[in-house]
């Protein structure tokens, strides 16, 4: 089971209420994908393969939910209006942004 399986069944069995605490507060927002980054590199990916991660991320919650607040709506805005190599430097900004939370 690769990176993008693992983080499709986790994102499927994870419960709205879950995924509605976790996307309602940005700050709860970072802290949650922080954590996810520290799993991430403590089973030794790479940043390539947490930013194309933190890339199928984004991609899903951009087709998927709703905005929440104003910085999840800019970060939406971002991401779609970015060209792929956009989205990728974004990735790795985003990975940069949670890591210093």
């Amino acid at each position: 089971m690769g990176v993008k399986d693992n983080v499709e069944a986790e994102i499927s069995k994870m419960g709205e209420e879950k995924k509605e605490q976790i996307l309602q507060n940005f700050n709860h927002f970072k802290g949650y994908l922080a954590d996810k980054v520290e799993k991430g590199e403590s089973l030794g990916l790479s940043d390539e393969q947490l930013a194309k991660t933190t890339a199928f991320i984004a991609n899903y919650l951009s087709r998927n939910e709703e905005p929440r607040n104003r910085e999840q709506y800019l970060l939406q805005e971002l991401w779609d209006s970015g060209s792929k190599e956009e989205q990728h430097t974004l990735a790795h900004m985003l990975l940069k942004m949670v890591r210093q939370a």
